[in-house]
């Protein structure tokens, strides 16, 4: 069997792009082959493991410390009155106890700066409910110790973005009249304003719900302003939070139409991620940039790929495949020109349709997975697209979770995810070479298109690119005139040195001769009154005549 028929290393069941879970939703390398709900899930229960951890580990510290301040203040009221003989001790204790309740007051202030009851504004209590307001205090400090602390601004940050759909809220107008964030105030780009006007247009078609949607939006695009701190992880759950929250009102509102949800989702992804783009697009607290680099020198260093190792069934001789290719090489390119997660998605699904396209004319047959996930990674490999996996892991973060769970996008963005991680861990085995081949190609000491045989050349360019074959035939005919140029320089050479040789055998041979028979010059006696000899031939000189008038 041929090696184009193994395929080995490139072939990926369809079944290792679903969610590990089995929920039949596709999977991706960046949650750990796990859908994003199942992933929320088992993020959310790692998080509450650990906040409860943590919340032990300070209910622990603080029953110690109350023990310690027990202890020691009963000791000091057991202690007799010793003003005299001891005077440094009892300054020393009441040092310990003014320290220990001044510790105790920070303590219960920065609780009550984290508790829901700090963000209202504390009413007057009549005297006769003193005492009420003060059991009922000693109750909130109870249960703020059993709480965690993230569990307390999980529930403030739900208080603030799952309110009712109440046109007339004080709650949200205080809201609204609040200081605009940086990213309202300060001048926007053309896309943003485009943004801006057709969310607004659009949500004049929703009349009640959407003077409510803009007001979520805005607030929510304020509180991500002070979040800049955050971890990627962090500011995608944030963004998946607000998703969520949304999307379950919309439902209740128009009364389970999916159809209606998606539709103004796509808006609100829209409107928000353009205007938080430059802030969780590559952030500084994540590794991104360092991957994108990688990513970069990896597919640099494997420019020797051919498409025969790659198995791919794509002849770029036809018009209309290498029309093809160049198109889906644009679009894989284009995507990071685009802010918003769903248009980035929209690049990718537009590259595989025009990969398939250009297998099913290659085949003559329509094209199956395993030949599109080999020409994915080809593709890929020519284009080496910029920020590559910024994009994806933009994507993975901000996207609205039902298009990568379900459809043709979620379908083409996890191929793509196959193919980064494939290139990534390429080696000699999955393209059918030798190690010491492999190995010699990476660190370019030997390629795999330089061939001894220029019709071999031809024939390998030729099969990679019409433009490649005509530069190989190029380099060929300046190949064979180097040769005569050079064969003419060599007779030339050969006429020089030839002339030269016979015009030293001439002078010889002049030589020669003029020694055998020297030249004598005889001097002849010329006539005394002539000065020239020639004079006797010369006929008569004319003399004048006179005409009688």
């Amino acid at each position: 069997m041929s090696q184009r028929s193994e395929r080995r290393g490139i072939h990926v069941d369809q079944s290792e792009l679903l969610c590990k879970k089995g929920c039949g939703y596709y999977g991706n390398a960046a949650w750990q082959g796990l859908c994003s709900k199942c992933w929320r899930e088992e993020y959310q229960k790692a998080r509450q493991r650990q906040i409860q951890e943590d919340w032990a580990l300070a209910e622990k510290l603080q029953r110690e410390e109350e023990a310690a301040y027990v202890s020691s203040h009963s000791s000091s009221q057991t202690q007799p009155p010793q003003s005299h003989s001891q005077p440094s001790l009892a300054t020393f204790s009441k040092f310990e106890e003014k320290k220990t309740n001044e510790k105790t007051r920070k303590v219960t202030t920065v609780k009550k700066f984290f508790s829901p009851s700090s963000r209202t504004a504390p009413k007057k209590v009549p005297p006769e409910k003193e005492s009420e307001k003060r059991e009922k205090e000693k109750e909130e400090k109870l249960q703020g110790r059993r709480e965690s602390h993230g569990e307390t601004l999980l529930r403030d940050l739900k208080g603030i973005f799952t309110q009712p759909w109440d046109m007339g809220s004080p709650t949200e107008e205080s809201h609204e009249g609040k200081t605009p964030s940086p990213s309202i105030t300060r001048q926007s780009s053309i896309e943003t304003d485009r943004v801006s006007r057709d969310f607004l247009e659009f949500l004049k078609t929703l009349q009640k719900p959407g003077r409510e949607i803009h007001k979520q939006s805005r607030a929510f695009i304020e509180s991500m302003g002070n979040k800049k701190d955050l971890s990627a992880e962090e500011l995608s759950e944030c963004v998946q939070d607000f998703y969520q929250g949304m999307s379950d009102r919309l439902l209740n509102h128009f009364k389970g139409s999916s159809e209606k949800v998606d539709r103004v989702m796509d808006q609100v992804e829209k409107y928000i991620m353009t205007r938080l783009y430059k802030s969780v697009f590559c952030p500084e607290t994540s590794d991104d940039e360092k991957k994108d680099l990688a990513t970069q020198r990896r597919i640099r260093a494997l420019h020797w790929v051919t498409i025969q190792m790659l198995c791919v069934p794509v002849d770029e001789e036809i018009p209309e495949v290498s029309d093809s290719v160049v198109k889906a090489i644009t679009d894989i390119i284009e995507m990071d020109s685009k802010r918003v997660p769903r248009d980035k998605l929209a690049f990718i699904t537009s590259c595989s349709k025009h990969i398939f396209n250009a297998i099913r004319v290659t085949k003559n047959e329509p094209a199956s997975a395993d030949d599109f996930l080999p020409t994915l990674i080809y593709i890929v490999l020519k284009a080496n697209p910029p920020r590559l996996q910024s994009n994806i892991q933009y994507i993975t973060r901000f996207c609205n979770p039902s298009r990568l769970m379900t459809g043709e996008d979620g379908y083409y963005f996890t191929n793509l995810c196959c193919a980064v991680a494939f290139i990534e861990k390429l080696d000699a085995h999955s393209l059918n070479l030798s190690p010491e081949d492999f190995e010699r190609y990476m660190s370019g000491q030997a390629s795999p298109r330089r061939q001894d045989d220029p019709a071999a050349w031809l024939q390998s360019g030729s099969r990679v690119n019409p433009a490649l074959s005509q530069i190989h035939h190029n380099l060929s005919v300046l190949s064979n005139l180097e040769k005569r140029q050079q064969q003419v320089m060599e007779g030339a050479q050969s006429l020089q040195t030839e002339l030269a040789e016979w015009q030293d055998s001439v002078a010889r041979e002049v030589q020669e001769i003029l020694e055998r028979y020297p030249l004598e010059i005889k001097s002849r006696a010329s006539a005394i009154d002539a000065e020239n000899v020639e004079n006797d031939r010369l006929p008569p000189p004319l003399q004048p005549q006179v005409f009688a008038g």
